[in-house]
């Protein structure tokens, strides 16, 4: 760009990176772009993408509970305080009573560096910090319309989404919310300080994250201070290289500073290897259902009841009729009213028609046509997604919505309904099921890694609500409410996150490698009937595809016995075993890091199996092969032996060598073997089993994920 002035340099430019590593990102040409790449000091170039978003009873559903008395458990109130979990997301409302200072709270963490900028938000002892980035998102959409688009130029929320994951990691405690999940509201971690980094932006209803923004974000929070970052939004597949992707990039930095970094799965599912965010140093969370559940009763004419789930407050009474009668072809979306009004009427609609892929598009085809209440038939996991809804509507099952049809027939004259009000039951329904929307493994990265890495609550979770934003936010609501339920694997994101921060300040010497190693290896799989959880729609068994490790257990996490960890050097191991080259692996790196880039033959694993990861991926099983693994005695006792227990998978061998791992010391490494070896023929299927090293207390299991691909032949 040797003919460009100084003056038009300074007006393309957005941000300059100089905390993570040296850069910057700017509005360029083509022409520019390819100019820049092929100067000698400048390492690569590349295109700044948009990301999307991924859009109280769930701490107590995870072991967190509250007590008569209002307070919480002891791993909630003895850590937290001492650390700080950044927030990328659309921004925070202050004001929420999650976000308010208590009266005990501590000072703010010296080594906080980070500031609170807007003059609309205020920051206090929990509240620490708010920034927000607009240059990236101003490029790429340009200016922000207020009156379209109704945001603010500040760190202050308009979509809701950033103060509801907010709270739900990190809140305070708040009585008295919400009144049918009514009771004690608060994050994983309450005592813990929050600092937000508005990274994404409303457009067209919807939340946008340009990556310039989010490398921003990135440089900020590793200079601030922050402990743990939460970022529920992600770009669906094809993925970018991990190189070229801003996420990646700036999570990396996070990590090689000690810091945890945690992202949503994706709502790509239930279609296999759709995962996003699927970096080894990040940590990609499912979503799956808690216990509790609204149950409400269909009283149909005199003698026929039904069940199904809503949140209604009150009875309501009204002639049933099905959608055929007021939307064409009976497809219950605005664009198919007949303009016919149904006064007085409950319309029973099917998702199944059309499609009508969310319970909002029927709700608002129903406020069109003035109905009193809506029957909304659909598979069981959208029946048990609770929203805060725009006209009364019961979620049925198609079952159930085709026996309420088939009465519709049958009778001589107009059926009457009369459905509510709603209660609030916990455990009575078996949980957690996988959300069927949750994006499953294996990665299309790095198949070698398993992705996700764990599931946690993300179904109907209750939190913190922008007062002046409509629960639906779709045009036409205009109610105004400080708590809403949402659900998406940007809720169970957050759930991570407050669980990192706790294991954060419980074990402050721990890194990122052990606090994800701590989270999945004591996670569980199976539900609340001991049965192995079921896959939300299908509902048949889950394998480590649908919930990686397994379902989040917090009070287990606190004390793993054993952990497996890794530093930045493997994870330049593995960048290289992938295929990368030195001046790409050095676009991951820390500006001044210490770590080698040289992918030197003798410096590589044989292949990223040997990546010392909790879980254990064999991506083509053909002959017999050996991996290993180290892990590190973090146990309350420094003299432990661990014996293994092996569950195999299907048409596969496994032996483990040593089968004893005897610890003499704190932090004393061992390492051990896996051989696996394919005792039958397969073209290409996934088969799964686990590990599992106990000391009679301690259990510390890794799945096994093994793609059976022997093309005929079996070795001997």
């Amino acid at each position: 760009m040797p003919c460009s002035s100084k003056e038009d340099a300074e007006r393309s430019m957005l941000y300059s990176y100089t905390y993570g590593f040296s850069g910057f990102s700017a509005k360029l040409n083509s022409t520019q772009a390819a100019s820049l790449s092929e100067m000698n000091q400048v390492i690569t170039v590349f295109k700044s993408k948009s990301l999307k978003l991924h859009t109280t009873r769930s701490w107590d559903f995870l072991g967190l509970t509250v007590n008569s008395t209002g307070h919480t458990t002891p791993p909630q109130l003895a850590y937290g305080s001492d650390v700080i979990v950044g927030i990328f997301d659309t921004g925070i409302w202050p004001e929420s009573e999650s976000f308010k200072e208590p009266p005990e709270a501590k000072p703010i963490p010296s080594s906080w560096k980070g500031k609170c900028v807007g003059g609309d938000v205020h920051c206090n002892r929990k509240l620490i910090g708010a920034r927000f980035y607009l240059k990236g998102f101003k490029e790429t959409y340009g200016l922000l319309n207020h009156t379209r688009d109704h945001e603010y130029r500040s760190p202050r929320d308009h979509l809701g989404h950033g103060t509801h994951t907010a709270s739900t990691a990190v809140g305070s405690v708040v009585s008295n919310v919400s009144g049918f999940a009514g009771g004690t509201a608060r994050g994983g971690a309450p005592l813990a300080r929050l600092a937000v980094y508005k990274t994404c932006w409303g457009k067209d209803l919807e939340g946008v994250c340009t990556e310039a923004d989010i490398l921003a974000a990135f440089d900020d929070a590793v200079h601030d201070g922050v402990h743990v970052i939460s970022a529920s939004f992600g770009l669906s597949p094809p993925l970018t290289p991990f190189f070229e992707s801003s996420a990646d990039i700036g999570a990396f930095h996070a990590v090689e500073r000690g810091i945890s970094v945690v992202f949503s799965g994706g709502n790509d599912g239930p279609d296999p290897g759709l995962v996003q965010n699927v970096a080894p140093w990040a940590v990609s969370v499912a979503a799956s259902t808690i216990d509790r559940s609204f149950p409400t009763s269909i009283f149909i004419d005199s003698g026929f009841t039904l069940k199904g789930q809503s949140l209604i407050s009150q009875e309501i009474t009204g002639a049933l009729a099905l959608a055929t009668k007021y939307f064409d072809g009976g497809v219950c979306k605005w664009e198919n009213w007949l303009k016919k009004l149904a006064n007085e009427t409950i319309i029973l609609c099917f998702s199944t028609l059309g499609p009508v892929q969310f319970t909002e598009e029927a709700q608002a085809a129903a406020i069109r046509a003035n109905a009193s209440a809506l029957i909304f038939a659909a598979s069981p996991t959208k029946q048990l997604v609770e929203e805060v809804d725009m006209v009364p509507t019961v979620r049925v099952d198609i079952l159930t919505g085709t026996r309420i049809r088939n009465y519709h027939d049958r009778s001589s004259k107009v059926p009457m309904v009369k459905v509510g009000p709603s209660k609030t039951v916990i455990g009575e329904i078996t949980a957690p099921s996988v959300a069927d929307f949750s994006s499953r493994g294996p990665s299309s990265l790095s198949p070698d890694i398993l992705k996700p890495d764990i599931t946690a609550p993300g179904i109907g979770i209750l939190g913190a609500w922008p007062p002046k934003t409509p629960p639906t936010i779709l045009p036409g609501d205009h109610r105004s409410i400080e708590w809403n339920f949402q659900s998406g694997t940007s809720m169970s994101c957050p759930h991570v996150a407050g669980v990192m921060a706790l294991l954060q300040s419980a074990h402050p010497g721990w890194s990122p490698a052990a606090i994800r190693s701590a989270i999945m290896t004591t996670a569980g799989t199976r539900d609340t009937s001991n049965d192995l959880i079921l896959s939300g729609g299908s509902m048949k068994p889950t394998d480590p595809l649908d919930i990686g490790a397994g379902h989040i257990n917090p009070l287990k996490a606190m004390d793993p016995g054993l952990v497996y960890n890794t530093k930045t050097e493997d994870y330049v191991l593995f960048l290289c075993n992938i295929g990368y080259t030195d001046q790409q692996i050095k676009t991951m790196l820390l500006l001044h890091s210490e770590s080698s880039t040289a992918c030197l033959p003798s410096y590589t694993y044989r292949t990223n199996a040997d990546f010392n990861y909790p879980s254990i991926t064999i991506p083509s099983l053909r002959f017999t092969r050996t991996i290993k693994r180290t892990v590190s005695n973090v146990g309350p006792n420094k003299n432990n032996v661990y014996f293994v227990d092996i569950i195999k998978p299907v048409g596969v061998e496994v032996e483990v060598w040593p089968r004893i791992l005897v610890f003499s010391k704190c932090r004393q490494d061992h390492s051990y073997y896996v051989t696996f070896k394919p005792t039958k023929i397969s073209s290409g299927r996934y088969v799964f089993g686990e590990i599992v090293w106990t000391n009679g207390f301690h259990r510390v299991r890794s799945p096994l994920v093994v793609f059976l691909n022997n093309n005929g032949f079996v070795a001997k």
